[in-house]
């Protein structure tokens, strides 16, 4: 045999091998490949048909708003899987509601009635929590576009109207937030949260938390069994981590 035809017998064999141990390895991935993708399964963030018969379900409300699925990540956060609805049924039987959202309040409010979610949102009995444009929509009338909303809490909500020259509009950052109230700040003392927004509610009986730009306003607003945070506590760290489990778990 020639050295030629030795060397050549000689990687036809190593290739042999390589290739037994690749078919090897193809026959065991493709038997554990269903199992991963079963293990992989999530519940789907958009549905009307939510099997909500678990310990403690969540409901967030869809409608069209910016900023929703960094709310939906935050109670994931929690362990929880929630559910991103606008079917009334589903928040209606939710052991939670969260009202989340950046938008701008006439096209909100348009959409919300086309939809008729209005009634619906007022008609809640659970825990429900407003935040940001949320907080605003749960007022009586905004500003913004000159529109009426849902009216859970009897106050109007303002556009910001700078004072100083470094007064700038929207208020954009962290702020501290102060005289908090109710367990939804349960452990926390004058905490630091993030805020964008050009519109604000004015201090009024439903305050349980002040901020202070420009002038003092409401933070967060509670009546029955409605909360609301102007902030975003999905995007305010380890304090608003705090605010969302104090929220899923009140009584």
């Amino acid at each position: 045999m020639s050295d030629t035809t030795a060397k050549q017998a000689k990687l036809d064999a190593v290739f042999a091998i390589k290739l037994k141990k690749v078919c090897q390895f193809k026959r065991k991935y493709v038997s554990l490949y269903p199992k991963i993708r079963v293990n992989r399964q999530k519940k789907p963030l958009f549905c009307s048909d939510y099997d909500i018969s678990n310990d403690m379900n969540i409901a967030i409300v869809k409608y069209n708003a910016g900023n929703i699925y960094s709310v939906v990540n935050a109670v994931k956060r929690q362990g929880l899987d929630p559910v991103l609805t606008d079917d009334a049924a589903v928040l209606k039987k939710a052991d939670r509601v969260i009202f989340p959202g950046q938008g701008e309040a006439s096209s909100a409010m348009r959409y919300l009635h086309e939809h008729g979610l209005v009634e619906v949102i007022r008609s809640l009995t659970q825990p429900v929590l407003g935040i940001c444009i949320g907080q605003q929509l749960l007022c009586r009338h905004s500003e913004e576009g000159d529109v009426d909303c849902i009216g859970v809490f009897d106050v109007d909500v303002k556009r910001f109207v700078p004072q100083r020259h470094e007064d700038k509009v929207p208020a954009m950052g962290w702020n501290s937030i102060t005289d908090l109230k109710t367990t939804l700040f349960h452990g926390l003392t004058a905490p630091y949260v993030y805020f964008v927004h050009s519109y604000y509610v004015p201090l009024c009986e439903e305050t349980i938390a002040t901020a202070d730009y420009i002038l003092p306003y409401s933070a967060s607003l509670h009546k029955d069994n409605f909360y609301a945070c102007q902030f975003h506590p999905e995007k305010s760290g380890k304090v608003g981590e705090t605010i969302i489990r104090n929220f899923i778990e009140m009584k």
